[in-house]
């Protein structure tokens, strides 16, 4: 059995293809599942992880439409027809048995040919909005897998409410080895600070603000992103004259999934953008969270998921306008002067959770790959 999956290469987009294909592989041992990712490049942290998990990686050149002035889009004119031929002839030679998209503008060429040659198309849209590229692809798509509730003009007969692909080894943490693993003091309340994987500017600003302040009450965990982590870190110690707050502070770069598991299980309180990926990941852990939309993210999709999530009585949501030093430090105090709110948080947080997406996915995958098969014995 052959699976092309096609997204737009982030790891809110690869994360749910490795927690779906680990389930297929888990419940599924027997079968000769050979998967692929057909899509944009990826970065070397992504492509271990797909690599680990025996996924085959064809790369392709992609176009992405912006709607603003940017001179990259007169150049991305040029990627979309490479990215086109580039898919005919893999899709063509390959001749999967199904095709698993994210949606995202990375998908839309493997996508297109697809729906040509009439490979079974499959959509998963993580977010409560839809992008263009989701709009288009749902059309084609046999089935589309959606994390949130119905979405507006999604075909009402084709969507299915399944919550976002977890993986869930993230789950499996423990606070005894969380303890050993960051050398936790333990004597403070435990903040998680998550800023995705290329970290969130503003977050870390703030953070950094009132880094002495913060650490007085709580001990953090700090995923500040790669490409700001040295600047973070060299920032950090230079503010921290007290040896003792230092002991409290724990940055990273990016938290590698035997550390994320750790920190998800220990974590009192996790700050955090608000992508589904990390809206699903921290309900599956059943974590109270503040969410902090990206202003930017198109469609507006992330302030709409925050508040979705934090309506449900998972989290609060400071936007982005509002989100200063002072601001933000007197609304965690209150929260952890207020252990029942915290409580109920967590309770509404797990509750919202679909923990079991990735395998409600694989089996339906599983379902229709053999029905299809049958079907063509039959004939």
């Amino acid at each position: 059995m052959k699976i092309v999956f096609t997204g737009g290469g982030t790891a809110g987009h690869i994360f749910p293809f490795l927690a779906i294909v680990r389930e297929i592989k888990k419940n599924y041992p027997d079968l000769n599942f050979k998967p692929y990712y057909i899509g944009p490049n990826l970065n070397e942290h992504i492509s271990g992880l797909l690599e680990k998990e025996e996924i085959r990686i064809i790369k392709i050149l992609t176009g992405k439409l912006r709607r603003y002035f940017s001179l990259e889009n007169f150049l991305d004119i040029f990627k979309l027809p490479i990215g086109l031929i580039q898919s005919f002839f893999w899709l063509f030679f390959l001749g999967p048995d199904l095709v698993f998209s994210k949606s995202g503008y990375g998908s839309f060429p493997v996508a297109f040919w697809a729906n040509i040659f009439g490979i079974p198309f499959f959509l998963h849209e993580s977010d409560s909005v839809f992008g263009l590229a989701s709009k288009i692809e749902s059309k084609w798509a046999q089935e589309v897998f959606l994390s949130f509730p119905l979405i507006d003009s999604l075909d009402k007969n084709k969507g299915i409410v399944v919550g976002n692909p977890v993986r869930q080894e993230i789950l499996e943490g423990s606070k005894k080895e969380a303890q050993k693993l960051f050398k936790l003091q333990g004597n403070k309340p435990l903040i998680l600070i998550l800023g995705g994987s290329q970290g969130a500017q503003k977050i870390n600003e703030v953070i950094l603000e009132i880094l002495p302040a913060f650490l007085k009450d709580f001990e953090i965990i700090h995923q500040t992103g790669r490409k700001n982590f040295l600047e973070v870190k060299k920032e950090a110690e230079a503010i921290l004259t007290d040896e003792d707050l230092k002991k409290d502070y724990h940055p990273f770069p990016f938290l590698e999934e035997e550390f994320y598991k750790q920190a998800l299980v220990v974590a009192d309180l996790i700050i955090s953008r608000a992508g589904a990926g990390a809206i699903f990941e921290i309900s599956a852990a059943g974590k109270p969270a503040l969410l902090i939309p990206l202003a930017q993210s198109a469609q507006n999709h992330q302030l709409k998921n925050a508040y979705i999530f934090t309506e449900k009585g998972g989290g609060e949501v400071i936007e982005e306008s509002n989100f200063s030093p002072h601001f933000f430090l007197t609304k965690l105090k209150h929260l952890f002067s207020r252990r029942d709110i915290l409580t109920k948080m967590k309770e509404n947080s797990k509750n919202f959770s679909r923990s079991n997406a990735a395998k409600i996915i694989a089996s339906y995958l599983i379902e229709y790959f053999t029905q299809l098969s049958n079907k063509n014995r039959v004939s």
